[in-house]
């Protein structure tokens, strides 16, 4: 059997407050792209506080709403990218057509 990589482009980052955090990892079992860690270091708190891998964020916003504790957790969703303006039919706009030639003409 072969694996499969999951690959998500980011529309979110995470940042981690972690001196906040109480390592308690509800964040980290409730993102669902699974971009988040307990990391092996300790907090000043004596505990693994989270860490966002830096990939596969999609802003959904769960950990921030999981996370028990007011702000350790921030999430920032990031604009995609713009796509260019492409004209498909230039006739069909030129003669004032909305909709190029699937629209019905009235």
């Amino acid at each position: 059997m072969t694996t499969v990589e999951k690959h998500v482009q980011a529309r979110g980052n995470i940042l981690i407050d972690i001196e906040e955090c109480k390592g308690c990892g509800l964040c980290v079992e409730s993102c669902p792209p699974e971009c988040l860690e307990l990391l092996d270091e300790l907090n000043a708190y004596g505990v693994h506080p989270a860490h966002y891998s830096g990939d596969g964020c999609t802003g959904c916003g769960i950990c921030f709403y999981c996370c028990p504790e007011p702000g350790a957790i921030t999430v920032y969703r990031l604009a995609p990218p713009s796509k260019p303006l492409v004209q498909k039919d230039a006739p069909a706009a030129a003669a004032g057509l909305q909709g190029g030639s699937h629209a019905a003409a009235l």
